[in-house]
């Protein structure tokens, strides 16, 4: 049985997992969803200082505190500059990094050098106009891929806005993440504003998987992503399907 760590990705919380970490708990595997610091139920802790290194801490100490080991750590969206930062800082812990239509980033990038042009122009106009000049306002769902009312109605309420500080910190990796096998998992059907970063998975030699769903995954498609999670927690690492 494997040992998920389930991280989420801009304005969520945790909770956003429950529907993938359900059918995970039932068939025996191990799941943790940390809530980020400042986001979602920890917004009371939310600040202009909240950044990158806040949330790496944040998972790191998960490890740390729980003992875990042989973890299996899922990033979705910007989180995947976190998995790539907390798996470079436990590289012993960690048995195989996913993410989850999520950054991939490399030492000294930050997230906004990893969006599309224009959709970095949006953000970084967001969080100046609308934001104080930190914060990056929750973006409207439909966008994202989420549709159905009743996925509307329990995410809305629950989203709080993100520290721009996040997206401009810039990843500070020792190389030791490099021995940690990855994977992607790409969402497909919306505007696929990670496609290049699944490209560079592929390019990486990663096995890359795709679901027909929007971007929020774990929320319109949580049976088929544990599904994914599972096979891919399942693979031989130094195998072709399985990762440096």
């Amino acid at each position: 049985m494997a040992t998920f760590v389930l991280v989420h990705g801009a304005w969520h919380g945790g909770w956003c997992w429950d529907r993938v970490a359900r059918p995970l708990r039932e068939a025996g595997h191990e799941v943790h969803a940390p809530t980020l610091t400042g986001l979602s139920e920890r917004a009371h802790l939310l600040s202009p200082l909240v950044g990158l290194e806040t949330h790496v801490e944040d998972v790191v100490r998960l490890i740390d505190v729980l003992g875990l080991t042989d973890v299996v750590l899922v990033g979705h969206s910007y989180a995947g500059q976190v998995v790539t930062a907390a798996a470079d800082r436990r590289p012993d812990a960690v048995a195989r990094r996913v993410y989850l239509d999520a950054f991939v980033g490399a030492d000294g990038e930050a997230a906004r050098d990893l969006l599309p042009e224009t959709v970095e122009h949006h953000w970084a106009q967001s969080a100046a106009e609308q934001g104080f000049g930190w914060l990056v306002a929750v973006r409207k769902l439909a966008v994202l891929g989420v549709t159905e009312p009743a996925d509307v109605d329990w995410l809305s309420p629950r989203l709080t806005p993100h520290p721009w500080k996040t997206y401009t910190d810039p990843l500070l990796l020792t190389g030791a993440v490099d021995a940690v096998p990855a994977a992607f998992v790409e969402c497909v059907s919306w505007m696929r504003v990670f496609a290049a970063q699944a490209d560079r998975a592929r390019a990486r030699g990663w096995p890359v998987r795709e679901i027909a769903t929007g971007h929020e995954a774990m929320v319109t498609a949580p049976d088929e992503l544990a599904a994914v999670l599972v096979e891919l927690a399942g693979l031989v690492p130094g195998t072709p399907e399985g990762g440096d």
